[in-house]
């Protein structure tokens, strides 16, 4: 145990975690140079097209040092966006020591604060690391002082490296062996395994990455799962590198996989512990949180034959992906479909592209939006959640709502502190508190509602500062708020897939925008159709589609007047007969469209 050292590495999106990572493979051979390609260990094609890691990779090296002992290094490559952080938090669960990566040119950032404190947290033991100091705009001494502001270490403990150029492996590797402690643990005591990942595997079922704490796995054994209580033989065992390398023994302070054969999904859950069935231990591993889905959408199938199909994807795609959560949910407009949890909005476009592609689902989305609490007017009434405009009760018997807050850390630099300050006024967030981390960056902090940002606040807050901010955010509870339910009205059908709960004060700019949308995104039928924003019995906006119309006096050669007047009332009885009966058909683009409201 002596040998072994587990690590991650944590920081800001696109600051070289996965670059970094390659190096290492690398320089202990782990890949070969024939096998090598960029982000090696990011295997979907999602991450090699946006050049970002959405799921964290674990991976064994093995490094010969210069005192003649051979490590064992366990590596875990996380995500550094913020909506992938419950992802960060898992890999730090099964480390001691944490690689902190900051961009040479770039500086601290907003995610590079949040994973170090989830690693502090954690008492992991931090190394920094400037990288991409060979590049012409690096501030190296400007980055190394926020370091040392940052956590308090000494400038001769900041390692320099460059992921891309392989400038400082050597030092890293080094850092690894005398900074991180090997891991502590009783390889005779029961076994006590920390579940921290899963896949799905069609051919061979669920296979669960684990970090052991206590004791040993052996193949063939049987184990328990703690939340479960369910038992199963340890068919397969092993430890991770580009492949799973099969062993018959796995011991404590390493990190393994393990296939048991489990085929169904709530079989396995991420935070379980895995024990001995005959001689288990005697409690699980705590401190593990439970995720906390942001934002919510419904997913429907195209077609309501797929229903079951578009179950079984979510399913799988669970394993694969912890943070995701959902139920079964009707919709008039749009039949059964699915009530989905996300962290945000890119975790939810993420997931929508993923069951494109790797499922081959048909699916729509419908427009995302928080959880709320709500309270009737009625005696004894409890608080209840509401995730659907549906579930708000009507205003006359509503007593209140609430809404979730966050606080959101933005780290810029000091000339568009004006642009982030009307920006997050016109969410309706506020400034807490506002302090200069260095001459040239700022941290701003602002308490707004969480749905204010749903959409597309992070975009804009790129565009108004050209991509000089970074921003994170953490739920800090519910809060009273003026809500109202917005309905969509297509012919005079409420189209429930568009309906959206907002603040009063937004209402009339959102309704506005979303039947304006609807104008451009509805093809022309035989008939007007008016659509309407509504709250209650109160419209507060309106377009009209003006109906196609066929010349029927086309025929009429001159003549009387008359009978163009009989051909036009003719057609006129007929439109609106066609009305009352007519349905208006919405394509699938629009349900998209809505959701890109600027």
């Amino acid at each position: 145990m002596k040998n072994i050292r587990n690590f991650c590495v944590i920081a800001h999106i696109d600051h070289g975690k996965s670059t970094l990572s390659d190096r290492l493979l690398e320089f202990t051979k782990t890949i070969s140079e024939r096998d090598m390609q960029n982000q090696a260990l990011d295997d979907m094609d999602l991450e090699r097209e946006r050049g970002i890691t959405i799921k964290s990779h674990a991976i064994q090296m093995y490094y010969d040092h210069s005192d003649g002992q051979r490590y064992t290094f366990n590596l875990i490559d996380t995500p550094g966006h913020v909506d992938f952080s419950y992802e960060v938090s898992r890999s730090i669960a099964a480390c001691e020591g944490a690689l902190l990566l900051v961009d040479a040119t770039q500086g601290i950032q907003a995610q590079t604060i949040s994973n170090l404190f989830l690693a502090l947290e954690h008492d992991l033991e931090i190394i920094p690391i400037l990288n991409k100091i060979d590049m012409e705009a690096a501030m190296i001494d400007d980055v190394s002082d926020q370091i040392i502001d940052l956590i308090g270490c000494r400038k001769e403990d900041i390692v320099l490296a460059s992921g891309k150029a392989g400038i400082g492996i050597q030092d890293i590797m080094d850092a690894i062996v005398t900074r991180i402690p090997a891991p502590k643990g009783d390889p005779n005591a029961p076994l006590q395994a920390l579940v921290f990942d899963s896949v799905f595997n069609s051919f061979r079922g669920i296979i669960a990455y684990y970090r052991i704490l206590n004791g040993t796995l052996t193949k063939g054994e049987k184990v328990r799962f703690h939340h479960t209580s369910k038992e199963y033989d340890a068919n397969e065992i092993g430890i991770l590198q580009m492949n799973l390398q099969p062993k018959d023994k796995v011991l404590a302070g390493d990190v393994g996989y393990i296939i048991t054969g489990i085929k169904s999904a709530k079989e396995i859950k991420v935070g379980d512990t895995i024990t001995n069935a005959i001689n288990p231990c005697k409690e699980a591993v705590q401190g593990f949180e439970e995720v906390k889905p942001m934002v919510f959408a419904g997913v429907y199938p195209i077609d309501n034959n797929d229903f079951e199909d578009l179950r079984d994807s979510l399913e799988k795609l669970q394993l694969n992906d912890a943070s995701l959560v959902f139920e079964p949910e009707t919709s008039v407009a749009l039949g059964f479909g699915f009530r989905c949890g996300f962290l945000g909005m890119l975790h939810l476009e993420i997931i929508t592209e993923r069951l494109r592609r790797e499922f081959d689902q048909d699916i729509i989305v419908t427009i995302p939006n928080v959880s709320y609490f709500a309270k009737s007017t009625k005696k004894d009434a409890k608080e209840f959640i509401v995730r659907q405009p549906a579930e708000l009760p009507d205003p006359s018997a509503l007593e209140y709502a609430k809404e979730p807050f966050i606080e959101a850390q933005i780290i810029t630099k000091p000339e568009y502190i004006g642009t982030i300050i009307t920006l997050c006024m016109d969410k309706r967030g506020f400034l807490k508190k506002q302090n200069y981390l260095t001459e040239t960056r700022v941290e701003m902090v602002f308490e707004m509602p969480l749905a204010e940002i749903v959409f597309d606040f992070y975009d804009k807050l790129k565009s108004v500062t050209r991509g000089y901010a970074s921003f994170d955010y953490q739920q800090i509870g519910y809060r009273e708020s003026d809500l109202v339910k917005m309905e969509i009205k297509l012919n005079g059908e409420n189209v429930d897939a568009f309906s959206a709960l907002v603040h009063r004060s937004k209402a009339e700019y959102v309704g506005r925008r979303i039947c304006e949308k609807l104008k451009d995104l509805i093809p022309r039928h035989q008939f007007m159709i008016p659509i309407q924003a509504a709250i209650g019995a109160k419209i507060i906006a309106r377009e009209t589609i003006s109906a196609m119309r066929k010349d029927v006096t086309a025929k009429c050669y001159g003549g009387d007047i008359s009978r163009k007047r009989k051909l036009l009332e003719k057609q006129k009885e007929g439109k609106k007969k066609m009305r009352q009966f007519g349905t208006v058909e919405v394509p699938q683009t629009a349900f998209m469209q809505v959701l890109k409201l600027d």
